[in-house]
């Protein structure tokens, strides 16, 4: 619930037409990494096409201190998974 509030409301405010255009980017651009085999996370598209909606009517528009604290989440969590993984592989091939 904190992350639809933070993207939806606190973020950048949108206009009817912004929320179409962003989930239409949305769609292409998962379609387009689809269809070519590109991993991508449908959070991370989602909220990037907000992000840009928002910043072609005024870049002062978008709340970059949100997208700073999301991006520092993005990079930690990325970065975390992959110590975990490590960590847990390192572990299982000890035992078995």
């Amino acid at each position: 619930m904190r992350i639809i509030k933070s993207v939806g409301m606190d973020m950048v405010k949108l206009e009817h037409y912004q929320g179409f255009t962003a989930d239409l980017s949305t769609a292409i651009c998962l379609f387009l990494a689809s269809a070519f085999g590109i991993p991508v996370s449908t959070t991370h598209t989602k909220t990037t096409a907000i992000m840009g909606v928002g910043a072609s009517k005024r870049i002062s528009s978008v709340d970059w201190r949100i997208v700073k604290e999301m991006l520092i989440a993005w990079i930690l969590t990325f970065s975390g998974c992959g110590l975990i993984a490590y960590v847990m592989s390192k572990l299982f091939i000890a035992i078995f």
